[in-house]
């Protein structure tokens, strides 16, 4: 007979959670790059842990230091949901045009 596996760890959430300040949310995060035309963006899949969010799974297109506008986030019940409703929001939208643009007065001198 083969060798038996061990079991496989409990996942996260069977660990009691440490408590946030109510206003606090805490996510579980999974990473997905999405490349078109030679350029690259990151859509961040979002599990709430602790708090709650617009919907158990929100999907986040960013540049890692900007987040795209409301309107490109995909939310859903499962993380394939959420990623799902996000690429059908941005299938013909242009990159650029998913981030929020700098106003004149918010541009640097």
């Amino acid at each position: 007979m083969g060798a038996e596996c061990a079991p496989a760890p409990p996942l996260i959430r069977s660990h009691p959670m440490p408590p946030t300040p109510t206003d606090d949310i805490l996510t579980k995060v999974t990473r997905y790059n999405l490349i078109r035309d030679g350029r690259m963006l990151y859509i961040d899949v979002h599990e709430a842990i602790s708090g709650s969010l617009a919907a158990p799974f929100v999907a986040v297109p960013n540049l890692i230091n900007i987040i795209a506008q409301t309107q490109f986030q995909g939310t859903g019940h499962s993380e394939a949901q959420a990623l799902e409703d996000c690429l059908k929001k941005i299938e013909s939208i242009a990159f650029e045009d998913i981030f929020p643009q700098k106003s004149a007065s918010e541009k640097a001198p």
